[in-house]
Formats: structure tokens, sequence, C-alpha cells
């Protein structure tokens, strides 16, 4: 039987349903961001990959749900979700806080149900072993809050000026940083899949050596591509980090 993603349920959201695909790509949002940044990804990536992007709680369909404020919890729930559709090949894509939770969801599957992705791509977020060299902002007085965030260049300033919508977004923005920065790192075996990491050239959050470090978080292939942009490159580069990812995506197709 073939298993078709878009409908089962609320976390997993495929813009465009393919029940034949060869290859699923799951995609991670960063902090504060759901399914809609990967709603276009599929019209640049080969025809056979299936695109399907996690929705995290609080957002998008799954508006009415509280969000997690603790990676282990939300691990465990997208794992739970997730795991019935792992019956093909499938890779891994994240985004800043999504590239952190892409991984322990890779370490989770794989001590949990013994499979793995054939591919991790990490964007714009340091190695995990990393510790975080920042004070955290999750808990900071909501004006400062909201400073941070206009620091970081990832909320429209439409939004920011919205005192309506930053009601709505505050919540989700604060739980989402608390998931990465009460996150400890715990040492492990080594994942056997290919990573892949991606960074700005002018990404003040994360430098190239950050980068690099996820080199030893696998006993596979390690490649590192930068591009021209800031910590939300993702944007700004698209049409260049989709040229790339289709490349690698390309080899890890069934023959």
């Amino acid at each position: 039987m073939k298993t078709t993603i878009s409908n089962f349920n609320s976390w997993i959201i495929c813009p465009k349903p393919n029940p034949q695909t060869a290859l699923r790509l799951f995609c991670f949002p960063y902090a504060g961001g759901s399914s809609l940044i990967y709603r276009t990804w599929p019209d640049s990536l080969p025809t056979n990959v299936e695109v399907c992007a996690i929705e995290l709680p609080g957002r998008g369909r799954q508006i009415n749900l509280p969000p997690f404020n603790k990676i282990q919890p939300l691990v465990d729930a997208i794992a739970s979700h997730i795991q019935p559709y792992l019956d093909k090949p499938f890779a891994f894509f994240g985004h800043s806080m999504g590239g952190l939770v892409s991984f322990e969801l890779a370490r989770l599957l794989r001590n949990k149900y013994s499979i793995s992705p054939v591919h991790l791509f990490v964007s714009g977020r340091r190695a995990p072993q990393i510790p975080n060299s920042k004070p955290p902002i999750h808990n900071l007085p909501e004006p400062a809050f909201i400073e941070e965030l206009r620091h970081l260049n990832g909320t429209p300033k439409t939004v920011l000026e919205n005192a309506e919508l930053m009601q709505l977004f505050l919540p989700i923005l604060r739980a989402d940083f608390a998931v990465l920065e009460t996150y400890v790192y715990i040492p492990e075996s080594l994942l056997e899949c290919p990573i892949t990491a991606f960074g700005g050239l002018k990404d003040l959050e994360v430098s190239c050596n950050e980068l690099q470090a996820w080199q030893n978080q696998t006993k596979g292939a390690f490649s590192l591509h930068t591009f021209p942009g800031d910590h939300f490159f993702l944007h700004s580069d698209q049409n260049l980090v989709l040229e790339n990812l289709a490349k690698y995506l390309q080899y890890q197709l069934p023959a």
C-alpha cells in the first residue's frame, strides 16, 4: 500500500503530495517559523522527491496546540507522527532551530527504530556540541525580547510593529528560543548518514568554524556550503540553496 502523508495529520504538510515518490525530504522550520517556509520548494527539487514540511504546535494547522519549550518532548512527538512514513528513503533539512531538532530526531529514530535518514542537511545552525556563548533571551521582558528579535532580522518589521500580531507570535517565539537555550548536548555514537552544512557568509549568529564542527557528528561524508546572505540566507539565497540541495538529493535517489 502506498503511504500518502498529506491528509494524515496536522504535523506533516506536503505542498505537492506524491504517493509514488522515491525519497521524502522532511523540512524543519526555524524559531517562530511554520511549514509555509517550504511551500514552494517542490518546484525547484527533483520531481521524485516529496517535500514534507513539519508543522510545529502553535502555528498553521496546529495553531491551537501549545508550543513545546524543551527539545526532547518535541522530538518524541515528531517521531511518533513521522515514523509511519519512513517506509521510503528519506532525508532531513532543518534551518537554525530546525537543524538542531532534525539532528536530535535522527538520533532518536536510530536509537528507537534502527532507521536513519539517507542525508542530514543542517542550515544556519552551529554543531550541537558547541555550547551557546550568549545569554538566553527567551525569558527577557517583552521590550527587550522584541529588540533581540529585531536584531536577529528574522521577524518582518511589519509584524514587530504590530502589537496585536506580536501578542500571537511572542508565546511561540519564546517557546522556540527556550527549546534552543535549554538544550544540553549528550554525546552518543556518531550518525552513519552524510551531513551537509549550509551557512551564510554574513551570518553573525553562526561562524564557519561552528558549521564545520558538524563534521564531528558523522561517520559518513561531510560537506560545507556557504551563501552570500545573513542568518536568513535561506530566503535571500533560496535559489542557490535549492540548487545545491537538488544536486545532493539526486545522488541519494534510488537508481
